[in-house]
């Protein structure tokens, strides 16, 4: 067995259900968050990265699941703009499913923009400051901000208020090392 095939089967059989959850948070599918970790397990593990291990490639497969969900909204945003000039839609009544708290969730979550609800999920569910959310996003803090901002708001108006954490010094503009310096407290 090829290293890269040792750090997969890894990865997979101790991160799989994890992976699946995060892309089903962004998703709101099983099935299509599920899809979205296999395309990304291949995208990652046939990029010819060398030296892959289960430990580091995590992130790999967590940046491609993001990117994927992305590039298919825009691609069924701009499908959905023309479908109706090509097919009647099929509207069938399914039975009742899961509990009506993550329904709701999950409608509140389908309601937001791709990136509005990247930032919520990566923000509440990865648990992830805003600085990391700018990263991995590759856009500003002040963008960050502003989709927490604007999709924890459209949340709230569906769901009601949200209980909002501790704030972590992460988060905060002024590091302590700015106060220390504006108090005087660094000179003890």
């Amino acid at each position: 067995m090829a290293r890269w095939e040792h750090s997969l089967d890894e990865l997979v059989r101790t991160r799989g259900s994890a992976l699946v959850g995060y892309a089903y948070l962004l998703c709101g599918d099983r099935r299509e968050a599920e899809d979205l970790v296999q395309d990304a397990l291949v995208k990652t593990f046939t990029r010819g990265r060398g030296g892959l291990e289960a430990s580091n490639v995590e992130g790999y497969v967590r940046k491609a699941v993001l990117t994927t969900y992305l590039d298919g909204f825009r691609r069924r945003r701009r499908w959905a703009a023309v479908r109706h000039l090509v097919a009647v839609p099929d509207v069938q009544a399914g039975p009742e499913g899961p509990s009506a708290d993550r329904v709701d969730v999950r409608e509140a979550l389908d309601r937001l923009s791709p990136r509005e609800r990247a930032c919520v999920v990566l923000r509440f569910y990865e648990d992830m400051t805003v600085p990391a959310i700018a990263e991995e996003l590759a856009v500003s803090t002040g963008s960050v901000k502003r989709y927490l901002s604007d999709g924890v708001r459209r949340m709230e108006g569906l769901l009601g208020p949200v209980v909002a954490d501790e704030p972590r010094p992460e988060d905060d503009p002024t590091s302590v090392e700015e106060i220390d310096v504006l108090t005087g407290g660094g000179e003890r």
